[in-house]
């Protein structure tokens, strides 16, 4: 997986550029249409240039806040302000927000003319000022760096609750790097699962814990591999590999439902489940092998950590609809249920303090209610 990684990011630019597929096909249909994607080494063309693109649809006139593709107060969606920006910052570029939402039409197969007021929110309220963010950081993080010297990748962390619909966000945020000609990659936790002998070797050490039967919670993770990949990828710099790349021009993309969680007293976790007392002792090892890598965060929050069941369930269902196999309600609930301890314990305090060691400057907070939208 780290050569895959490694591969994508020393490809070159090129107008038509694609990825090469290592990972299966899934269905993403929990939102507004119908699409298929691969995970972070899909294939998929990206299509003209952005100014190319913007050119083309816009004309040369300045754009107005009528356009059809546009939602009715694209200068004050919920996360303006969380990114600095103001209404009139926003009409200033609003060719390239028309542009950027072009692409991402492309992306899910979307007819810009007749997007709804839902689909026009989730690219103009959450997706585009999301990727404006992380442009931000971007920016940021290679200012850090002396003239003459090699930047290194930056890694954007994301955590996010199951089911929130983390991964169609960074689909997205991929494929707007890569129109805008950044090389990046995905990368999840669920990438450090320990193999299933491993698994098993654990489950039989701690007999009766419910929370370490599957993977899933802190203690599952190849540690030692995610700090051989993360240091790879985070520094470009593996023996016997050249890698020259642009400046400003590598970004990594890190998710998983339980970044950023930090290890509590004791006293603190086992009242919401006993069983958690181990998971939280495996937990002191996670910053060192996961986020310390993490130079900037998005942590989606929800209000009620139940609404995991509800997307679960919902995206079992719309499986059985369609004839393919996915589990039944009951075994949605005990899935479910195997998460939901360290989302009580941990929630509260990552919303509080942040993700364990990030900086509360280079930390993006997005709340989002049950219909997985952004809120002031």
């Amino acid at each position: 997986m780290t050569m895959a990684v490694l591969n994508i990011l020393s490809q070159p630019t090129t107008p038509w550029p694609t990825k090469t597929a290592s990972f299966s096909l899934y269905s993403c249909n929990h939102y507004y249409t119908n699409c298929y994607m691969f995970s972070c080494y899909d294939r998929f063309s990206v299509g003209p240039s952005l100014s190319s693109l913007s050119k083309a649809v816009i004309g040369s006139a300045k754009p107005s806040f009528s356009s059809p593709m546009l939602p009715r107060s694209p200068k004050s969606g919920p996360l303006l302000n969380k990114l600095g920006m103001t209404s009139e910052m926003v009409a200033e570029s609003i060719d390239k927000w028309l542009a950027y939402g072009l692409h991402l039409c492309r992306l899910f197969q979307l007819n810009e003319l007749y997007l709804t007021i839902p689909q026009k929110a989730r690219f103009y309220h959450y997706y585009i000022p999301v990727f404006l963010w992380c442009e931000q950081q971007i920016s940021h993080h290679s200012s850090t760096f002396k003239d003459g010297e090699e930047v290194t990748p930056i890694v954007i962390g994301f955590s996010a609750p199951q089911g929130c619909g983390k991964t169609t966000l960074v689909f997205a945020l991929e494929y707007l790097f890569k129109v805008t000609r950044r090389k990046s990659a995905t990368v999840s936790i669920d990438d450090f699962y320990l193999t299933a002998d491993d698994q098993a070797k654990l489950r039989e050490s701690k007999p009766g814990n419910a929370l370490l039967e599957l993977r899933g919670n802190a203690g599952s993770h190849d540690l030692s591999f995610s700090v051989e990949t993360l240091t790879a990828l985070s520094k470009l710099t593996k023996e016997g590999m050249k890698m020259k790349l642009p400046r400003y021009d590598k970004v990594i993309l890190f998710e998983g439902w339980m970044l950023g969680f930090k290890p509590l007293p004791v006293e603190v976790v086992t009242p919401v489940d006993p069983q958690l007392e181990i998971v939280n002792q495996n937990l002191e090892a996670y910053y060192d092998a996961w986020d310390k890598f993490i130079k900037a965060w998005i942590v989606i929050k929800i209000k009620d950590p139940n609404c995991v069941y509800q997307w679960r369930l919902q995206a079992e269902i719309a499986m059985r609809a369609d004839g393919k196999p996915g589990m039944s309600d009951e075994e949605v609930m005990d899935f479910v249920s195997r998460y939901l301890p360290a989302y009580k314990a941990y929630l509260p305090a990552l919303y509080s303090e942040g993700p364990n060691g990030s900086d509360p400057e280079r930390l993006l907070v997005i709340e989002i209610d049950e219909g997985r939208n952004p809120i002031p």
